[in-house]
């Protein structure tokens, strides 16, 4: 595979590393262009511009873009936390693709706003619905865009790499502790995991309440 192509097309695209374009990745989805296995229209945030770009690049005719990948947004846009809401779950920081959201299990989650790439991946996993996306300070200019995208690539390969030393540690973990702690069978974990989400869903639907209450109007 052409690695001169694949960098060059990677550099075009927008790296929200949102998965619209059915890879999941703008990396993967830049190797699909450039095996011939991916049109260069299916990438919603990347607009007719970005399109252009790649036909450009390719030699080959422009396109309109696939809107069965997503329409494009009017503006950039990164996630906001609702802090009220949030019970600290950890859903939203399992998927975000570059490592912008902060907070520990049952605790308050924050989204770095400077480093979030607006890919609206943590909405849906969010028990509370306390996710919205709000406009974004726009980075004007092609250099300032580009600065943009090239930081959340390298968050993006930090936050693979760093998944990997964790798959490769996590199975020696257990090892160590073998005697110290009982042997789980799947339907064991099964059941403790399903206590885990029970519980979590009961704190979060207090939560809601209570703030569904603190909203309704004083008579």
């Amino acid at each position: 595979m052409n690695q001169l192509l694949i960098e060059q097309i990677d550099a075009l695209l927008p790296q929200t590393q949102c998965g619209k374009c059915g890879f999941p990745g703008c990396r993967p989805y830049a190797e699909a262009i450039a095996a011939g296995r991916a049109d260069i229209n299916q990438c919603p945030p990347g607009d007719q511009e970005g399109i252009r770009k790649l036909a450009q690049l390719l030699g080959v005719p422009s396109k309109p873009l696939n809107t069965s990948h997503g329409f494009p947004r009017p503006g950039k846009v990164v996630a906001r936390i609702d802090e009220q809401l949030c019970i600290g779950c950890t859903f939203c920081t399992r998927v975000c693709p570059v490592d912008a959201i902060v907070g520990a299990g049952k605790q308050m989650h924050t989204v770095i706003a400077a480093e979030c790439t607006g890919c609206e991946l943590c909405i849906a996993p969010c028990p509370m619905d306390c996710i919205s996306l709000i406009p974004a300070a726009e980075k004007t200019g092609d250099i300032r865009q580009k600065q943009a995208a090239d930081s959340a690539r390298s968050r993006y390969q930090f936050r693979l790499q760093r998944l990997a030393r964790e798959k490769q540690i996590s199975p020696k973990a257990p090892k160590s502790k073998a005697i110290a702690q009982p042997k789980i069978t799947p339907t064991a974990a099964e059941e403790r995991k399903r206590a885990i989400v029970q519980a979590a869903l009961k704190r979060a639907m207090a939560i809601r309440a209570q703030a569904d209450n603190n909203r309704l109007p004083v008579k």
